[in-house]
């Protein structure tokens, strides 16, 4: 490691502590009315951070180029430079003399650019302490669990800012609002399209895209992007992103980030038109709605910016859209290792075909390119999906699905099969749902998406293995095979272990909530609960009219089903040393 100058680590501190203040000063900014006096403060000290930053900036460049210290910061902070210089030259220089660049004058003379030099100081200078989580020796899954307990806390102030609400809101009700945004979970006490603020709105989008893959995943990003990665940081990440390789941690953290946004990008596009043909008057800001609601379906969120969601009279028929959130959940719920997997065997299968086509020679050796986890994670969601919209149009066709034609009925059932697998989208009237599908609806939202990835539930592979076990004693075998390969016996006991605990803490739910709230009927209050553990969002509309105590309950299951009842445990508990010694075996009678 090359040495840094003294005066170089002076100004990463000092940059890093200004950064953070004028971060502060821009919440204040954003989120507070202002005295009359205020606009004219925050403009000069706006300009003061600008100046004072670039003189920083070209110092600190200049004395790593000199003592050719190498950061992989460096070309950022660079290109910060010639940003900065650029907007000094478009405001200073260019204004008298060019008529023409009028939008770029406009962009410079305005402080959006300056909105962003913080933010991006900000994080090059807070990426670099990430280094400090890869030598702390807190357990992983302990690190895990605090950094969403930070999340929520930083969404819950955010919420509370005067700005971010136009009546104001509670305590209880902005954390569990923030809770619901950071678990992707989707429920609310408040209606998001009137309760919120165009700058609340962006809170809860922010919340729900860092909450969905992990604010551990984005500081682990920006950490290796700015800073580099080392050995500590590949054996830190390894189990988060279930890498067993650590040359590839690096490489899947980037496929993660750019996966997620450019799927979210192409699907707010294909969001955006097909909403084109509804009026400007009915859905004025077309370009945010397709971006929330993209981000929103891919973290299977369930938020909308509509108060009757995707169920409004003017998106209740538009199918295409549909399908195009129906897409987003399913891929944001099959797990990334699932989707690289996949598109590993696709690229494989196709590459073999073009060279059999070329050559005319057929493979005669097919490697095993998918893995155990893949195929019972597709063969599982298939089943689910299939049966699910079968089941929910049969249920349904006569009633929530009148209204529909027959190929609207086929996009409604099938929508209503994906919806309830964490999602918490919904295109019908959930509480005019027929007993039988709420009882699939509690089915559906229990197992939940799969493993690895932003969806909740006890997840799909967990109820694989259970049913797998279940056959195996059935049919006397000592373990559990499929697919020419054996399951660990510690995959099954945590299978057995996540269920029991996920019915034990619905359980505690349901009954406090009754406790709490006798007044609402116990098959309400249970969907509630199965909604909240699993992060699903749906109601059949009780949120609103639970108590605090109640609330309480409900945040509290929420966080324990994004984090896991069994990581918590992990957490918490001390790890016992493998042991040296067996006590005699005894069989327990169970039947």
């Amino acid at each position: 490691m090359e040495h840094v100058p003294p005066m170089v680590a002076l100004l990463d501190k000092f940059l890093l502590y200004l950064s953070g203040f004028a971060l502060l000063v821009f919440l204040y900014d954003i989120g507070f009315e202002h005295a009359p006096y205020a606009p004219r403060l925050l403009h000069y000290f706006y300009h003061t951070f600008f100046l004072v930053v670039l003189v920083c900036l070209a110092v600190r460049v200049f004395l790593l180029l000199r003592n050719r210290v190498r950061r992989p910061s460096l070309i950022f902070e660079g290109l910060l430079l010639f940003f900065m210089l650029l907007a000094l030259v478009s405001r200073f220089v260019l204004q008298n003399q060019v008529t023409s660049a009028s939008t770029l004058l406009r962009f410079f003379d305005s402080e959006q650019p300056i909105y962003f030099i913080i933010f991006y100081v900000f994080l090059i200078e807070v990426s670099k302490k990430t280094l400090l989580f890869y030598r702390s020796t807190v357990h992983p899954a302990q690190m895990f669990v605090l950094s969403f307990v930070f999340l929520v806390a930083v969404g819950t102030f955010l919420l509370l800012l005067p700005q971010a609400t136009y009546e104001g809101i509670s305590f209880i009700d902005a954390l569990f609002t923030a809770t619901s945004a950071v678990c992707v979970t989707g429920l609310v006490t408040l209606d998001t399209a009137t309760a919120f603020t165009p700058t609340g709105k962006v809170i809860l989008l922010i919340l729900i895209q860092v909450g969905g893959l992990g604010i551990m995943t984005f500081a682990s990003f920006f950490g290796i992007f700015f800073q580099g990665s080392s050995l500590k940081s590949s054996l830190f990440m390894k189990d988060w992103l279930n890498e067993d390789n650590l040359g590839q941690i690096t490489s899947t953290l980037f496929k993660i980030v750019s996966f997620t946004l450019a799927l979210e990008l192409v699907g707010a596009l294909l969001v955006y038109v097909s909403i084109l043909e509804i009026p400007e008057a009915a859905l004025p800001d077309k370009f945010s709605f397709a971006i929330f609601h993209a981000v929103s379906a891919f973290c299977n969120a369930g938020f909308s910016t509509l108060s009757l969601g995707l169920y409004d009279p003017m998106l209740r028929f538009n199918y295409p859209l549909q399908l195009i959130i129906a897409v987003l959940i399913i891929v944001g719920g099959l797990g990334f290792p699932i989707v690289f997997n996949l598109y590993r065997y696709l690229r494989y299968k196709t590459l073999t075909w073009l060279g059999s086509l070329s050559t005319g020679s057929r493979v005669k050796h097919t490697p095993r390119v998918l893995n155990v986890n893949t195929l019972l994670v597709a063969i599982t969601t298939l089943v689910l999906l299939s049966v699910g919209t079968v089941l929910y149009f049969l249920l349904e066709y006569r009633n929530t699905l009148a209204e529909h034609g027959l190929a609207g009925k086929m996009v409604g059932a099938f929508f209503g099969a994906v919806t309830p697998r964490t999602a918490g989208f919904s295109t019908v009237d959930m509480a005019a749902l027929t007993a039988p599908t709420v009882l699939l609806y509690l089915l559906l939202m229990w197992i939940g998406a799969s493993p690895a990835s932003v969806g909740g539930g006890i997840k799909t592979t967990t109820i694989a293995v259970a049913i797998l076990n279940i056959i195996s004693l059935a049919r006397g075998k000592d373990r559990v095979e499929v697919f020419k390969r054996e399951i660990g016996k510690e995959s099954v006991y945590k299978a057995f272990a996540i269920i029991l605990l996920s019915l034990m803490v619905i359980g505690l739910a349901v009954f406090l909530v009754t406790f709490f709230d006798p007044q609402l009927e116990l098959a309400a209050v249970a969907f509630e609960c199965f909604s909240g553990f699993a992060t699903v969002g749906l109601t059949v509309g009780i949120t609103t009219l639970l108590s605090t105590p109640s609330k309480m309950v409900i945040i509290i299951t929420m966080f324990l089903g994004r984090v896991g009842t069994l990581t918590l445990i992990v957490g918490l508990l001390r790890k016992v040393s493998t042991l040296r010694y067996r006590y005699p075996k005894e069989t327990i009678i169970i039947t």
